[in-house]
């Protein structure tokens, strides 16, 4: 199925409306204990915005709960220019597997996704979809090659096949291949099987880093 189909046009928001009216009554309390939690365990917001690539080739700022801590940015820097071997890792992921500026609570918020929960806010926004693509930063698009313009074609999801299908385990290239499959097959059933599937990878943590 492609994105031009009715379902992508008009079924898929409707179901992300759906879900969203019913998620926000535990969506609401879940977030604000997790705002208190975040704010006793590092100083800091609770709630950061990061720039991400959407559709279209537009950007957006997506709503996540705060992981690490509050100069992470600049720690980065500072850990590329100094180990090569992270470097390397960095580079070839976007990504670093025991990342030194995550804070405690952050890795528990991290396995469980529960970081993930603000994006509900972008999915309000229409900038976001419950399912799709992972989302990526801007200079990750060259990763998708040729496909990149078929990548921005619809908006990234809160989870996905990458979420349900191994997360961090998964090399970038196998996490390419998945975000194509899903653009190019994406149905209302296809979307219900990757919700179901997200309950336990959000329970027991599965695939997380």
């Amino acid at each position: 199925m492609r994105p031009t189909s009715w379902y992508a046009r008009c079924g898929k928001p409707i179901l992300d409306w759906a879900l969203t009216v019913v998620a926000l009554p535990v969506v609401l309390p879940v977030g604000a204990l997790l705002v208190v939690l975040i704010r006793l365990d590092s100083p800091g917001p609770a709630l950061i915005r990061v720039r991400r690539l959407g559709k279209g080739h537009s950007s957006f700022l997506k709503f996540k709960f705060r992981t690490m801590v509050v100069d992470a940015e600049v720690r980065l820097q500072q850990i590329l220019a100094t180990d090569p071997e992270l470097r390397r890792e960095y580079e070839a992921t976007y990504k670093l597997k025991k990342d030194p500026r995550v804070t405690r609570f952050g890795r528990l918020l991290r396995k469980s996704s529960l970081d993930e929960l603000p994006q509900i806010l972008n999915v309000i926004r229409s900038e976001m979809s419950w399912v799709g693509p992972r989302d990526i930063l801007p200079s990750e698009l060259h990763k998708y090659g040729d496909s990149g313009d078929e990548f921005v074609s619809v908006r990234p999801g809160i989870t996905g096949l990458w979420q349900v299908s191994g997360r961090s385990q998964l090399p970038y290239e196998e996490r390419v291949r998945l975000d194509l499959f899903y653009i190019a097959h994406q149905s209302v059933g296809l979307d219900f099987r990757i919700l179901l599937r997200t309950v336990p990878v959000v329970l027991f943590g599965w695939g997380a880093a």
